[in-house]
């Protein structure tokens, strides 16, 4: 594959680098499209020669030859006409297969910070209809573009040849079509831009709102999201009148100045004509030479309005590509993993917002760390780090007693295994899903296994068509707490050094929550494991519980120890004692 993450700046250079493997076949396709058109001003030639000859009574033998010459150079136009479009299509379908292979490739690298900071469906548009753009760049726009530079210079030429006050007067009005062209080209550059981007916030309102729905109905704010849907579809669609509207003046006025350059051409043929200056057969021959002078420069207004709009998708596409990858790779690949971490003063920031402030922790291998606090106080941030999700600000979190960054990020990943608060599951099978995070083939009796043990296998099972039931896209098919199990399931298989637990059981009920629980329990023997969770069934059994508040930690110590601290855990506490007192009184 073409790397393409160091496009160069000027458009012209990078699509000449895209067209990289492509190259010889595109420059073949020009070839014959200039073949093409030299068959096509010879048949004129050809006409000419036939009818000043006929004035002259041409024998059979003479009209013969013409029908077979005329039909020889319409064979040779035909297939060069069609090794071109063959050739376009194949260098334009197989550079653009490499763009959008490299943009999805990169998309797949490029950092948690940067996919934050970016909305979905913005990136996919970019992956999709600017990918188009760039495409139709090499399979419209630029052997458009040649084909008119070739047709106009060889015709213009055959013109001279014909007669050459005849040439000049046919491009008399030519530099008014270019100027036409050239404001153009400055005027939909700009509409072109802002129409793309809009069309990009469109997208992301639309891509949220369909991944949303539920939310949307359940709060009933279907109005709300239908207004601000149309408050986005109103200034596209101003934005996109501005933009056809430059087109709807463009081509009614160079409509007319072309005519009248026609008009021009063929009055003053037919007046040399006349006055017996050229013959009969030039005069025709120029009446079929002359249009394919004059009428492409008026499609090349057209080709070079849509170059403009190619230039900004390309543009648009480097921009993503501009953006530095996650480096995956580089650091300690090899090595087992104990789970002794350390964080010594560790500060992180996200977007100059100071998230986590002077962590101290020492965790040794296998204990189990539970952590809780309020909305935003930094809990999923801590555990982010340990994945190199993020990368932190101050301190050091040490990994065996290494360095955590000189661990490179896929070890780490490989070595660490999470469950989400909201778990994605693929739309593939229920195998697919939990096999999801093992990189080599796994049998059904380890997913069965790895399903038991997340106290999911039974509900699988009564699914008609078992593991292989396909889930809806995002999972919408299953409840929250299948989804959540299938995650855990995933995680379970995938046999992590280190397990990262992010609120995991929140979506299950009681019962389904304590069986969980003791699943979680067998599989965190032996390995270091860090448990987010608000209720405190799940937190109590840990080695160390962390109360977290604006990012630091307030208090830590074992269940037994932080009831009898006035603190927030006790709050919580007893809280949640009431809560069950209460209920257990409606229950009876």
């Amino acid at each position: 594959m073409v790397h393409l993450f160091s496009l160069p700046e000027n458009t012209l250079a990078g699509m000449w680098r895209i067209l990289k493997g492509y190259r010889l076949a595109f420059l073949t396709a020009m070839l014959c499209s200039l073949a093409a058109i030299i068959a096509q001003t010879s048949g004129q030639f050809l006409i000419k020669t036939f009818v000043d000859s006929a004035l002259d009574k041409v024998q059979f033998y003479q009209l013969a030859g013409y029908a077979l010459g005329y039909i020889g150079i319409a064979v040779i136009q035909g297939v060069s006409s069609f090794g071109t479009g063959k050739l376009i299509a194949y260098s334009a379908e197989g550079s653009i297969r490499i763009v959008r292979n490299a943009l999805y490739d990169h998309l797949q690298k490029l950092s948690f910070t940067y996919h934050d900071n970016n909305k979905t469906g913005e990136l996919i548009q970019r992956a999709t209809s600017d990918v188009d753009s760039v495409r139709k760049f090499f399979g419209e726009q630029i052997p458009q573009i040649l084909r008119v530079i070739l047709q106009t210079s060889i015709n213009f030429g055959a013109i001279l040849i014909l007669d050459k006050k005849l040439g000049l007067i046919s491009v008399a009005f030519v530099p008014i079509i270019l100027a036409l062209s050239w404001i153009f080209f400055g005027r939909i550059h700009k509409a072109f831009m802002a129409f793309q981007d809009q069309e990009g916030a469109v997208s992301a309102v639309l891509q949220e709102n369909l991944s949303g729905v539920r939310v949307v109905r359940a709060f009933a704010r279907k109005d709300h999201e239908i207004q601000k849907f149309h408050k986005e579809n109103e200034t596209q669609y101003l934005l996109g009148k501005t933009f056809n509207m430059s087109h709807a003046i463009y081509w009614p006025f160079s409509h007319i100045v072309c005519s009248l350059q026609t008009l021009l051409g063929l009055g003053y043929g037919a007046w040399l004509a006349y006055q017996g200056e050229i013959s009969l057969g030039t005069f025709i021959a120029y009446m079929g030479i002359v249009d394919l002078v004059i009428w492409p420069f008026q499609h090349l207004g057209r080709q070079i309005a849509q170059l403009s709009t190619s230039a900004v998708s390309y543009k648009r596409i480097k921009s993503i590509l501009d953006n530095r990858p996650e480096d995956l790779f580089s650091g300690r690949e090899e090595g087992t993993v104990k789970g002794h971490i350390i964080f010594n003063k560790v500060g992180f920031h996200y977007e100059e917002e100071p998230v986590l402030k002077n962590i101290d922790l020492d965790i040794a291998p296998g204990m189990t760390v539970a952590i809780m606090g309020e909305a935003g106080s930094g809990k999923t941030s801590l555990v982010n780090l340990l994945p190199r999700f993020y990368n932190y600000n101050e301190g050091q979190i040490l990994l065996d007693g290494i360095p955590l960054e000189e661990y490179s990020r896929h070890f780490l990943r490989r070595h660490i295994g999470m469950v989400e608060q909201e778990p994605f599951l693929f739309s593939a099978s229920i195998h697919e899903n939990i096999a999801y995070g093992v990189s080599r083939d796994v049998s059904r009796d380890e997913v069965i296994k790895a399903a038991k043990l997340a106290c999911i296998h039974h509900n699988i099972e009564a699914f008609p068509e078992g593991y292989d039931t396909m889930v809806g896209e995002r999972g919408v098919t299953l409840s929250g707490g299948q989804k959540q199990r299938i995650a855990i399931a995933r995680t379970i298989l995938k046999n992590p050094s280190v397990l990262i637990l992010d609120d995991s059981t929140s979506a299950v009920d009681a019962e389904t929550e304590e069986l969980i629980r003791g699943a979680i329990k067998d599989l965190r023997a032996g390995r270091t494991s860090f448990i987010i969770a608000h209720r405190l069934q799940s937190l109590r059994t840990a080695d160390l519980i962390l109360v977290m508040k604006e990012g630091r930690i307030i208090q830590q110590g074992t269940h037994e120890e932080l009831i009898d601290q006035k603190g927030f855990y006790q709050d919580v506490y007893n809280l949640q004692n009431e809560i069950e007192v209460e209920l257990q009184k409606e229950m009876q």
